[in-house]
């Protein structure tokens, strides 16, 4: 069982919103939302609000869910497109600027789906 939500066209880089999202993979889903309540980074916020989306959808499609027994499945952010801008610049010039856009996708499930699986062990 698995639910997914995502928020796209973020006004961030891509970079900035995987600081967050790397602090919550692989979590249940309780201690995610207290670690984002925790963080002091721009970008928390609006990835607890997808996560929060994530389990609301989760409760939707199962009727059997138990939301404390959920666990962060997968979490990635994705670049968006990049909005071009031009800056005026000395002598007539214009320098060019890129506002770069964030795609945040939060995939929540049942267990936690291992690294390591479908690998023989040796």
């Amino acid at each position: 069982m698995q639910a997914k939500a995502e928020a796209r066209y973020i006004r961030t880089s891509a970079q900035k919103a995987r600081l967050v999202i790397d602090l919550i993979s692989g979590r249940r889903v309780g201690d995610a939302i207290n670690i984002l309540r925790a963080t002091n980074k721009r970008m928390a916020p609006t990835v607890e609000k997808v996560l929060r989306s994530a389990i609301a959808n989760a409760e939707n499609r199962h009727n059997d869910v138990d939301v404390d027994q959920l666990f962060v499945v997968e979490a990635y952010v994705n670049e968006g497109p990049r909005m071009k801008r031009v800056r005026p610049a000395p002598m007539g010039r214009a320098y060019r600027i890129q506002r770069r856009l964030a795609h945040i996708v939060v995939k929540v499930g049942d267990r936690v789906i291992s690294e390591n699986a479908g690998e023989g062990e040796e």
